[in-house]
């Protein structure tokens, strides 16, 4: 079992948006902090104090997403002006800018050998781009509403992908195909991502709460409700064994995953935390606020354990075990966590959070529950394999939905036959969509010619 951490410490707070703060990231070197806002921009903090800060302005609505290359070299940006953008950090230069989504762009990510970006868009389709030759690559084209978030694996060979259709969906990066769905009943899931390993995912949820999947097995693991209002971003340790949270009931929480239990509450954004992530050594993690604010908080974790350990502790860990497992359940045991109460105004930058206290007195001690195994009745919320058939098969769909429900098999192979036309019509609107807008960008491209052709005629009449 991992030791307890010591408690996380607010070290810096930054100010400079003029709107929410809606994504944040660290370099590789830790030497600067990426954010996007609403306010249209894209922001880099230098950790080191005195220097400044710069501000990108190039979108031209609100920016939903930043993201430093694996190699710190580039900043990737996606934007409700309908395009993604590829900035240096070191230059406040002009950016390089990849159109092809037809509406919002929500989310971006680099791929872990920085040769690919992935997309999610309103557009209801996840987009996989090159790098280096900015070049447009494949749609995938299953999610049927709004997709809000999608990520690479770690071994770059899959993308998850979350959507306003109550599914997260794995996909095959070089098959195209999706392999398997994952439905949510009481709501949607605002952000996905890879545990390290790359064995498990995890979901923040607008029902409030935090789910964690094996993909292997499709089960859930862990199934954690403790904030009061909608889970707005996560982010993984890059130990494995810690997953930090950050919530709409202006709190961040950080669980210890493989204890299953809530360790500590933080508190210091006015608002609504929309957005989190740990450094890429974990020493440090980073919020962003509607308040407007950046923070960046020391971890002060004990990461001795690491993901070899947590995959040990996955099998051993009575809060790992999986939906439905026959295992009895333990009886749950009450585990202190402690809350951290910071108030912004009380930390210049590079400040300690308990220097003016002089002491921990600002921990309160409240009182939490391990989280055990869930019941078998939530097996609901993963699809059920039959061994010998396709995932994806009417007959698999039928038998899971009559084990749930007792839906007849005509009805289900009705359903799904629906549901394929569905996906037809989806992908042929997509690619319609792309050609209105190359079409788009030819016209234009031809009024500028014919302007171009008018002005300069006009010049030689007027000589």
């Amino acid at each position: 079992m991992s030791s307890a951490p010591s408690d996380p410490t607010l070290e810096r707070h930054f100010k400079g948006h003029r709107d929410n703060v809606t994504s944040v990231d660290f370099s590789c070197n830790m030497k600067q902090i990426a954010t996007g806002s609403m306010d249209s921009s894209v922001m880099i903090w230098n950790m080191k104090p005195q220097m400044r800060a710069y501000r990108f302005d190039g979108h031209k609505d609100a920016v939903t997403s930043v993201q430093f290359s694996p190699s710190g070299h580039l900043v990737a940006s996606a934007s409700r002006d309908k395009t993604v953008r590829l900035w240096v950090p070191s230059l406040k230069a002009e950016s390089t800018a990849f159109k092809a989504h037809t509406a919002t762009v929500r989310s971006i990510n680099f791929s872990a050998d920085g040769q690919n970006l992935v997309t999610a868009s309103d557009d209801k389709t996840i987009k996989v781009w090159t790098v280096h030759r900015q070049k447009f690559l494949f749609s995938l084209n299953q999610h049927i509403n709004w997709v809000r978030c999608a990520k690479f694996s770690p071994d770059d060979r899959l993308i998850v992908s979350s959507s306003d259709d109550k599914t997260i969906k794995l996909w095959d990066k070089n098959s195209r195909e999706c392999i398997h769905s994952f439905y949510e009943h009481a709501g949607y899931a605002n952000h996905v991502d890879f545990h390290p390993s790359g064995t498990c995912i995890a979901a923040a949820c607008t029902d409030n709460s935090v789910k964690v999947w094996d993909i292997r097995s499709h089960k859930m693991l862990q199934h954690y409700q403790v904030h009061s209002g909608v889970v707005n971003s996560l982010s993984f340790h890059p130990a494995g064994n810690f997953l930090i949270t950050a919530s709409s009931d202006s709190t961040m929480k950080i669980l210890d995953l493989v204890e299953g239990k809530l360790l500590y509450t933080l508190h210091g954004h006015q608002g609504p935390v929309t957005c989190v992530a740990f450094s890429r050594t974990g020493e440090y993690f980073s919020s962003g606020g509607s308040d407007e604010q950046v923070m960046v908080w020391k971890s002060n974790f004990d990461c001795a354990e690491g993901i070899d350990d947590f995959r040990l502790q996955h099998k051993a860990a009575p809060s790992l075990q999986a939906v439905g497992s026959s295992t009895a359940q333990p009886p749950l045991t009450p585990s202190e966590h402690r809350s951290q109460a910071c108030d912004p105004s009380e930390h210049a930058n590079g400040q300690d959070s308990h220097t003016k206290s002089g002491s921990r007195s600002q921990s309160r001690a409240t009182r939490s529950q391990t989280f055990g195994p869930l019941s078998s009745s939530s097996s609901s919320t993963h699809q059920t394999q039959t061994p010998g058939l396709p995932p994806h098969s009417p007959q698999v769909q039928a038998q899971s939905q009559a084990s749930d429900g007792g839906v007849p098999p005509g009805l289900a192979n009705t359903l799904e036959h629906i549901i394929g036309q569905l996906d037809i019509l989806t992908q042929t609107v997509s690619i319609l969509e792309q050609r209105l807008t190359l079409t788009e960008d030819k016209l234009k491209e031809c009024l500028e010619n014919q302007m171009e052709i008018g002005l300069h005629l006009q010049r030689r009449e007027e000589a």
